[in-house]
Order: structure tokens, then sequence, then C-alpha cells
């Protein structure tokens, strides 16, 4: 049972905490009114790693990380796209080299990442990319798909992590971005093992930041990524009467931003912040109404995914 003294102190606490809640909330105000040009951390000569960096918003980041002079490194497994991804980094001037790398595979991941120090030298950005989606109900998905779902789009980002942050710690600094979705705060029907995955991606920041934290690493930032669905391909054939289908280049840029001004959390579009305060306040039948009035239960009714030629 506490004390009196220890009461005391843990409402002084409190106090303060009150005080930097209202100090963080006019920062945030200030800085959104300054221009971002002026905000942006520079990253010239910086080794900036991304996994599925051979197609979509993947290749897309790696043009523009090279752009702002980064040494760009691609993983992916599939060779053809990677190497199309070095040439038009290239053909722009940039710097970019590619492995092919299976990211269902922990032993691949490690081997390739030690593979990279030697090769390119010690990465300073790692954005975890890749991802997969199957679009079936559960009973429908193979045990395999399920099990995939899971090894791309949350066990490998264990596997990158480990295998890059030693030496960002080392070097103290570094920075490390989460592609998740807003399937990782919001359910969607026949994507039970894709939401899964991307909740534990966000639950992977979340901790992953207040880790380092805890540890001292105050150099090192990590973003956490949620937009609502692109049209790459990976989710051809879904459709949507109420929320926007996102441009690629569009979420490229954005994910690029936030990492150059140290945003922890970005969601695209900025709305989904309402949508998230209402999942937090309404009863859970109202949430499951909402989801049939706004046809979210029947958004994946023609889903067909990435096809082979994409």
């Amino acid at each position: 049972m506490a004390d009196g003294k220890e009461i005391g102190l843990m409402i002084l606490r409190l106090l303060v905490g009150l005080l930097y809640t209202v100090y963080c909330m006019l920062e945030a105000l200030v800085l959104t009114l300054i221009p971002r040009r002026y905000r942006r951390k520079n990253i010239k000569g910086n080794i900036a790693l991304v996994t599925g960096g051979g197609s979509g918003i993947g290749r897309l980041m790696c043009r523009q990380l090279a752009a702002k002079g980064a040494i760009v490194v691609t993983w992916d497994v599939n060779e053809a796209g990677n190497l199309e991804t070095v040439r038009q980094v290239v053909e722009k001037g940039g710097q970019c080299r590619a492995y092919t790398v299976d990211l269902c595979n922990r032993h691949a991941i490690y081997s390739t990442a030690t593979r990279v120090k030697e090769e390119v030298g010690k990465v300073d950005i790692l954005i975890n990319n890749a991802g997969v989606v199957t679009g079936k109900n559960l009973l429908d998905c193979p045990d395999e798909s399920i099990i995939r779902t899971f090894d791309v789009n949350i066990l490998s980002h264990f596997w990158t992590t480990k295998a890059f942050l030693g030496d960002m710690i080392s070097r103290g600094k570094g920075h490390i971005v989460t592609i998740a979705s807003a399937a990782g705060k919001f359910p969607c029907n026949r994507l039970v093992d894709y939401c899964s995955s991307k909740y534990a991606a966000v639950g992977f920041d979340d901790t992953l930041r207040l880790e380092l934290m805890a540890e001292g690493h105050t150099g090192i930032k990590t973003t956490v990524v949620c937009p609502v669905f692109i049209t790459t391909g990976m989710f051809e054939g879904f459709q949507s009467k109420y929320f926007p289908i996102l441009k690629p280049e569009y979420v490229a840029e954005e994910v690029v931003d936030a990492m150059l001004l140290n945003t922890p959390v970005l969601m695209l579009p900025y709305t989904l912040k309402i949508n998230l305060l209402l999942n937090l306040i309404l009863p859970q039948k109202v949430l499951l109404y909402l989801s049939n009035v706004l046809d979210i239960t029947h958004s994946m009714d023609n889903f067909v995914g990435r096809r082979k030629n994409q």
C-alpha cells in the first residue's frame, strides 16, 4: 500500500505530465505552421534499405530516397522487379543495389543482411514495406497462405530489425519505418489474416518505439504508416463507395516525408484519425452497423489481387 509521500509524489508527477501534454500540443501546433522544407532531415549519403522494393510503393520510395541523396538497397523476392527498380534509380542518377531475398526465410534475411553490411555498408534507414494479401474468408484460406501472410507482413520485421538495429544503436542514430495499413486499425471482411498481421505491425512499431526510449536510444526514430488501400494492384478488385483508394505516388511521397520529418505515426488520408476516435468511443454494435451501412462488409467481394504480370 502506498504511503502519503508516495501518493503526493504521484500527484506531482501527474501535474507535470499535464503541463507536458499542453507543451506537446502547442509544439505540434507550431510545427504545423512551419513549412516542411525547413524541418526535413538530411539523408544524403545514408544507406536506406527497402523491403519489397521491386514494385509498387516500394519502388517509388526507392526512387524518392535516391533523389534525396540516399544510397538505396532494395530487397525483393522478384529478381526481375528488383533489377527494374535499380535501372530506374540509376537512370535518374541515383545509387541502388538489389538483393533477391525470400522474406519468409529468416536465415536468408540474416545472411543477406550480412552481405549488405560487407558490400554496401551499415544501414541507416530500414523501411519494412513488403506485404502480401490472400483476400479469402478464414475457412477458405489455406494454412500455408496464412503462414506466408504473417511471415512477410510482420515476422520479417523482427528479423530485419534485429539484423540492423544493433548497428544503429552503436552509432546512436537510425530510422525504422513500418508500413502497416489502416487495416491494422480497422477490421475488414475477408481479411482476417491480413488485418491481424497489420494489427501486429502497428503493435510492433508502438512497442519498439517505447523500448528504444526506455533504453535511452533517443537518436533512433520509428515511423508507422497506416494508409487505406492503394492502387498498386495488390488489392485489385477491392471496391469502396465511401473510402478513397490512394495513388501509390502520393503514398510513397508522404511516407518518405514522414521519415524525413521524424513523424511517429502517419495515417493516410489524415481524416482516418476521426475514424480512429469514433472507433474508440462508439459501442461495438454501432461499429458493426456502420460497417454494414458503409458497405465495408462487401468491399472485398470482387477481389482478385495482384496478377502475375504486374
